[in-house]
């Protein structure tokens, strides 16, 4: 810039004179070209249009929705740890979960019905015998009796009713952690105190226990061989009734009648076991995994729990600072210890509140344990 005025900026005694700098810079500015003249147009003019307003700071909570998530989980390992301290150490615990129990219910059911309906068909086949032999002429009953003692079908049909009592959808629900917040607290509660807790409720229940599927099998062959006995028996009445007369012939023809009603209901419940199949369509299969776990947790407490996990994410842009992310996290945790029989032990509730961590987005001012296992 070529000086054509000398103007006193600095006083006779040093000072800085406000007035002089203001003539100066207005000089400096009516001495250049106008604005966009020439490409060598100095910084001081190159600026931007009066339509653009800079960037002004904001919170959001949902670009890192799922780092917060990460304080979270660090509270549920903590609340773990705490409630092992109360679980007490002379006796195992299980975790209550209501599917789980309503599949135990069912499966005794199944069992129950099983063995109840054998139990019936045993006494409907020597009521039926009796009948047999009275009805039956002399010299006959060598030939009825080789009726009897044919070998019956073991095939199992395929049905559906009786699956009804394992589709119950129940799912656990989380605030903000989502369905994983249960789950995630029963693991970490199994890893922190395993001498103390035996049954979590949900995931493997015993599938792949062998002893308790054979022996529902062995119940149910036995049922079959029951309902093969009264189908011959009914046969050989049907018979009966043909040759007789009279009265005696609608009395037998009553029984058959009656009889095969019973026959009936039997091969509509093996149908319904669906034995030879696997999974939730057969409820032999989902009888034995339940009764599987109710042997294992068989007299443990019981433990029962609402859990709440929240994770917090705070983002803040700045045009100077940049951007910034805290993260938090809240647990709330009250449960419930029980005898089998429903006597309450221990009640109580607990809560935590993660301080928050500022981390740097570009990871080199965070304290490392957060980028770590998080333990």
């Amino acid at each position: 810039m070529n000086r054509q005025f000398d103007i006193k900026i600095f006083q006779e005694d040093g000072r800085f004179s406000v007035v002089g700098f203001l003539i100066w810079a207005a000089i400096a500015v009516l001495s250049q070209p106008a604005f966009g003249a020439t490409e060598t147009t100095e910084p001081l003019f190159q600026l931007p249009p009066s339509t653009i307003k800079p960037l002004q700071g904001s919170i959001e909570t949902k670009q890192f929705g799922a780092a917060g998530l990460a304080r979270a989980f660090d509270l549920a390992d903590d609340l773990a740890k705490d409630l092992c301290t109360t679980l007490p150490h002379d006796r195992k615990t299980a975790i209550y979960e209501p599917a789980t129990t309503q599949g135990i219910l069912a499966a005794r059911q199944v069992l129950d019905a099983i063995e109840r309906l054998k139990d019936d068909l045993a006494k409907q086949n020597k009521a039926l015998q009796q009948l047999i032999e009275a009805h039956t002429p002399q010299g006959s009953a060598a030939g009825l009796a080789f009726t009897l003692l044919t070998v019956v079908p073991a095939t199992l049909k395929a049905g559906a009713e009786l699956s009804s009592l394992f589709k119950t959808d129940v799912s656990a629900q989380g605030i903000a952690y989502g369905d994983g917040a249960r789950s995630l607290f029963t693991t970490q509660l199994a890893h922190r105190c395993p001498d103390k807790v035996a049954g979590l409720g949900t995931g493997y229940l015993g599938e792949m226990e062998v002893k308790q599927y054979t022996s529902l099998l062995t119940r149910v062959r036995a049922l079959a061989t029951q309902r093969g006995e009264l189908a011959q028996r009914i046969g050989a009445l049907d018979r009966l009734a043909d040759a007789a007369k009279g009265e005696e012939k609608r009395s037998l023809a009553a029984v058959v009648s009656s009889a095969g009603a019973v026959l009936k209901t039997v091969d509509a419940f093996i149908d319904s076991l669906k034995a030879g199949e696997t999974g939730d369509r057969s409820p032999l299969f989902n009888a034995g995994r339940y009764l599987s776990y109710a042997a294992r947790t068989e007299g443990m407490l019981v433990l029962d729990f609402d859990l709440r996990l929240e994770g917090l994410s705070i983002v803040k842009d700045s045009l100077f600072t940049g951007q910034k992310l805290r993260l938090s996290g809240v647990a709330f945790l009250w449960y419930r210890l029980h005898e089998p029989d429903g006597r309450l032990l221990v009640a109580d509730a607990m809560r935590r509140v993660a301080r928050p961590v500022e981390v740097d987005l570009r990871g080199d001012n965070v304290n490392a344990e957060f980028f770590g296992s998080g333990k």
